[in-house]
């Protein structure tokens, strides 16, 4: 299946191409398909978010799309930066001024309440409005200092609690890497937006065939 990959981000591109190629789609770029726009994220929820995103891609493109929309949340703000973490500092797609800002926040709360989640909403929607959305979380901690450079926006913050194995398996994170630090096979085994896509692969078989009934 042709599917528009709706996400601005290369990062999030990258990784969400990664996953739906190894599903056996094939992958459009918005810039590949010559989209340029950038809708208003005003919902409330993840979920929101996502599917604002799939519908505004899928009218535009006119493919089968699939949107992301994801953050950290973290225990002891609350669950900031949450829904705003692409601009918990003020402009949008900031990564580095995002990092140092929830690192002033968290400066003085200690190791054993620095626990935090990642969230990844993915919302596939068909030309015509039909649309599922799932959900994946991945546990972790908020580190005391940036490592790795093998990913993006909070990545190399983010310690999460497992890694994955080459055989598909997860394992204890015990070297307490970073997001930022682990190769894709073992994010994307563990990770929140990987595991969204894991649902999405399972249930999108029924979706389409009864979209198609």
């Amino acid at each position: 299946m042709l599917i528009c990959a709706a996400s601005n981000n290369a990062g999030k591109l990258k990784e969400l191409r990664r996953i739906l190629e190894r599903m056996g789609h094939e992958v459009k770029s918005l810039r590949e398909l010559g989209i340029d726009l950038d809708p208003e994220e005003t919902g409330a929820t993840f979920a929101e978010n996502a599917r604002i995103k799939a519908e505004a891609f899928c009218r535009a493109s006119g493919l089968p799309t699939v949107a992301d929309d994801s953050g950290l949340c973290v225990d002891a703000l609350d669950g900031a930066p949450g829904v705003y973490s692409a601009r918990y500092a003020g402009h949008h797609g900031d990564d580095a001024a995002n990092n140092q800002k929830l690192l002033r926040e968290l400066q003085h709360v200690p190791a054993g309440q620095r626990a935090a989640r990642f969230v990844s909403a993915v919302c596939f929607m068909l030309p015509g409005g039909r649309a599922l959305t799932v959900e994946g979380v991945c546990p972790g901690t908020v580190a005391f200092a940036e490592t790795g450079h093998n990913g993006f926006g909070y990545d190399p913050l983010f310690v999460p609690d497992f890694v994955g194995l080459p055989s598909g398996a997860v394992t204890p994170n015990l070297t307490r890497r970073s997001y930022a630090e682990l190769a894709d096979a073992e994010k994307d085994a563990i990770s929140h937006r990987g595991r969204a896509m894991e649902k999405l692969e399972a249930e999108l078989p029924q979706f389409l065939a009864e979209s198609e009934a």
